[in-house]
């Protein structure tokens, strides 16, 4: 069984997100979760993301969203590339192709003064 992935308890406060191995690791008001890092849509790194007011984790590149119990994209992003705006169809084509490649969920559990992802 590989070995787990911590992060101190200390450095994911409520609303943060921290990098955990290959994980993106989250806490919701005092809740952990963990998913795999990479976005969908152009690969950005979701541990530098954030979390929205309905608890789903946001890319810091172009505001994809996902559910993260599920790892579905649950809003496209909003831009590519350079582009940092709305792009008609555009969400809606990554959308589709991104339920298919949900993201990874792990489990996140307290551990003493750590947080765990098996």
């Amino acid at each position: 069984m590989p070995s787990p992935h911590r992060i101190a308890s200390r450095d994911l406060p409520p609303g943060a997100v921290r990098r955990a191995g290959p994980w993106a690791v989250g806490n919701r008001d005092g809740e952990v979760f963990a998913v795999s890092r990479r976005c969908r849509h152009q690969l950005a790194d979701l541990s530098g993301g954030s979390i929205d007011a309905d608890g789903c984790l946001v890319c810091p590149w172009h505001q994809s969203t996902y559910d993260v119990e599920t790892g579905a994209m649950v809003r496209g992003p909003q831009g590519f590339l350079g582009l940092h705006r709305r792009i008609p169809g555009y969400d809606r084509a990554v959308r589709a192709y991104a339920q298919v490649l949900r993201l990874r969920v792990g489990r996140a559990r307290h551990d003493g003064d750590d947080v765990v992802v098996d």
